[in-house]
């Protein structure tokens, strides 16, 4: 097989992505896992087997979670608090 150099940037990452288009993957990555796993956490706590199931399979880079984290559960977040607090008491 014959090695033809098409000059600086061509190499084993592609057309002149270099180094910087690892290091941006890797954080996307642990950006991604971070709220994955805070979100399949709470669905998981609060009974939420579509949620949880939902934020298992598509990958929206966080946004989804995050969705969920702040919008969705936020009432219920200030109500499971609130049973727990009286469970405490008694």
């Amino acid at each position: 097989m014959r090695y033809i150099d098409y000059g600086p940037g061509f190499g084993m990452m592609g057309a002149g992505l270099g180094l910087g288009f690892g290091v941006g993957t890797l954080i996307l990555i642990a950006w991604t896992l971070y709220w994955k796993g805070k979100a399949l956490w709470r669905a998981a706590r609060l009974g939420h087997l579509e949620w949880f199931i939902a934020l298992l399979i598509i990958n929206t880079a966080g946004l989804l979670e995050i969705a969920y984290l702040y919008y969705f559960t936020k009432s219920e977040k200030a109500e499971m608090e609130v049973v727990s607090d009286k469970e405490k008491k008694d």
